[in-house]
């Protein structure tokens, strides 16, 4: 195809004027014509197209028949011709001899392109212009690319100014601070303008700047690539925070250093709980220290009050002076004791000797050990407990320690000649031993506290009696060792109190309570019963499923608490276990870990039971280790082939 070309004169680059050709006019315009990736085009004085080549036909989409002779505004939007842009770049290139500029165009098909145009003035020999070459090439790509990453950079941008829970901010490489976010604002209370510029020193306590710790973090970023540490740094007012620190050190392509990117987080409230921690861990050794300690001094006090006591025909004033030597020195004796044993449970140092005891005898040697505490008070304990005998698993002596105790704070805030009362009542679940009196009560206040370490409810009111303040301490730790609880009500001052203590069963094979076995001799008659444990806190779905389960032939047992279906499973081990996912205490996947790290499992089946019965439920607790997932309310016949799955070899 023939193309109409104008020649392209070649100037002297230092004089402007032509300078000998290199090569032949048809050489030069083959070269031109060739190249693909640019668009080279010639215009005359008024801007109309002289010449077309390979590289402008590709880009616009024009042949040369079809552009030649046609204005150099058909490549422009509309909006870019009705303000006669085209006529000022001409302009521009004839005033300048130059003209660069980079905007939209339009290809022949009406798309729009980003193009890079260069409109050079082309003059003759005599210097005079004759015309314009024009150079168009199509960054439409690359301004693609540009827009990417300058979106992404906002983006980013935008995500770290509204981070608030973290300081973000950069520093130049002279460690001066060159952005500020929403989260440095929050945490180090300086605005940008007041920060902006400043080195990022002013955040160090003067110790820190002492020992140059500022530029010793800088030169540790650049060597490493990253520093981490935690120290206290300064806030705008003049306050400390403990803050965990990175510096990052940031570089170009040519890995020249650019700066650093600096990351702060407040970690004052974890400080100050590790603070407690280390305090509460020193203050419970202090304590079963001096518990140890005092116990020395008191041990011949107490022989020498024996050897008293076995004198005849001593005055009757020493006699006085003896017994309130012994009365204040077992006062003092059980304080160490209790100090002693503080200690050791907060210092794990100590040990249940588990057994499988009675209540009533619990409660009967509680009652000796306090009655000459009581009958110095002319008061009197009176007991309601149930007629056959009931089992719990625990410490004996652990256990009279808790009721003894609960027994001298109702006789200590009792009036004198008063009544003070020890029920043991049997729930389905649990043993609940109450102690109730009718003296000076609690203040809805102090019954959120009482049990705290070292809380006296009413020392200022009655400081002859008051004592340090860890009985009740104590006893909760050791009820709560026994996998109980304790809690304490009352109706206000003057009201009494009552302190219930909650304990789970012994083995249900060796003490019968019909509440905790439904129909277990029935049970026992059907050849091939299983033997299943089923935990569950909503207790009519327990208590139910439990009676079908036995009407089936099979011996049941329920608990209501994960904690108390430990303790069925390690008294009775099943063949089977249903287990509630959501209970109250540890939810069922921490009741499975527990039976496995206990290996209380066995060969016991163990089967998820619960309300939850989507796909993504029964996966978790696939993976998690359940054999099965029984949705509620579970179906019989899913029930009946999960019982003959377990019953088989």
């Amino acid at each position: 195809m023939t193309r109409s070309r104008a020649a392209v004169p070649q100037l002297d680059q230092a004089h402007g004027t032509p300078s000998k050709p290199t090569m032949s006019d048809a050489q030069y315009h083959a070269l031109v014509d060739a190249i693909e990736d640019c668009a080279i085009f010639m215009l005359d004085l008024n801007g109309r197209i002289t010449s077309w080549n390979t590289g402008a036909r590709r880009i616009k989409g024009y042949e040369a028949h079809e552009i030649i002779g046609q204005h150099l505004s058909r490549f422009y939007p509309a909006e870019a011709v009705a303000r006669r842009w085209p006529e000022y770049e001409l302009k521009q290139a004839y005033a300048t001899g130059r003209f660069e500029d980079e905007g939209w165009r339009v290809r022949k098909d009406g798309t729009l392109f980003w193009a890079n145009v260069v409109i050079t003035a082309a003059r003759d020999t005599k210097g005079e212009i004759i015309g314009y070459a024009k150079c168009t090439r199509d960054l439409t790509a690359k301004r693609a690319e540009e827009e990417k990453l300058r979106l992404s950079e906002e983006r980013f941008r935008l995500l770290v100014e509204s981070v608030s829970d973290y300081a973000i901010f950069m520093l130049d490489p002279g460690g001066h601070i060159a952005s500020w976010n929403t989260g440095a604002m929050r945490i180090k209370g300086y605005q940008p303008s007041e920060i902006m510029g400043k080195h990022f020193s002013t955040f160090y306590c003067p110790e820190d700047l002492a020992a140059n710790l500022p530029e010793i973090e800088l030169q540790t970023a650049i060597r490493t690539g990253r520093v981490e540490n935690e120290g206290w740094r300064v806030r705008k007012d003049g306050s400390l925070f403990w803050a965990n620190v990175v510096i990052t050190a940031v570089y170009d392509e040519h890995r020249v250093l650019r700066g650093f990117a600096k990351v702060t987080r407040d970690m004052s409230e974890r400080k100050r709980l590790e603070q407690l921690e280390v305090s509460s861990r020193r203050i419970s050794e202090f304590l079963a220290t001096l518990a140890h300690e005092l116990r020395n001094p008191l041990a011949p006090v107490r022989n020498a009050i024996g050897v008293m006591q076995m004198e005849t025909g001593m005055p009757q004033r020493v006699n006085a002076c003896r017994d309130i030597i012994d009365r204040q020195t077992s006062h003092l004796g059980r304080l160490v004791d209790d100090l002693l044993d503080m200690g050791r449970i907060t210092t794990g140092k100590i040990d249940l000797r588990m057994a499988r005891v009675d209540v009533s005898d619990i409660v009967a040697r509680s009652i000796e050990l306090v009655h000459p505490f009581i009958d110095e008070r002319t008061q009197r304990v009176v007991t309601k407990l149930p007629r056959d005998p009931v089992f719990v698993m625990g410490d004996a002596t652990r256990l009279v320690q808790v009721v003894q105790n609960l027994l001298n704070n109702a006789s200590k805030f009792s009036p004198r000649a008063s009544t003070i009362t020890v029920e043991v009542e049997c729930e389905t679940s649990a043993l609940l031993l109450k102690v109730a009196d009718t003296g000076r009560g609690i203040s809805q206040k102090g019954l959120t506290s009482i049990f705290d370490l070292f809380v006296q409810e009413d020392h200022y009111l009655n400081p002859g009696e008051a004592g340090l303040g860890i009985g009740l301490t104590l006893c909760r730790s050791i009820v709560e060792m026994h996998g109980g609880s304790i809690s304490a009500a009352s109706d206000g001052p003057n009201q009494g109190s009552t302190f219930t203590v909650r304990l789970p069963y012994a083995s249900v094979d060796d003490a019968p309570r019909p509440h905790r076995v439904l129909a277990q001799s029935a049970a026992r008659e059907v050849d091939g019963g299983l033997h299943i444990v089923v935990i569950d806190d909503n207790q009519d779905s327990a208590d139910s499923l439990a009676m079908l389960l036995q009407m089936k032939g099979h011996d049941v047992r329920i608990a209501y608490h994960g904690k108390e279906g430990l303790d069925v499973v390690r008294h009775f081990p099943p063949d089977l276990i249903l287990l509630d996912l959501a209970l109250p205490d540890m939810d069922g996947y921490a009741v499975l870990r527990a039976l496995r790290s206990k290996r209380l499992i066995g060969t016991a089946m163990v089967v998820a039971m619960t309300g939850f019965g989507q796909d993504s439920d029964k996966e978790r607790s696939a993976q998690a280790g359940f054999d099965a997932h029984l949705v509620k309310p579970v179906d019989f016949e899913v029930l009946d082939r999960l019982l003959v799955r377990v019953a088989g070899p």
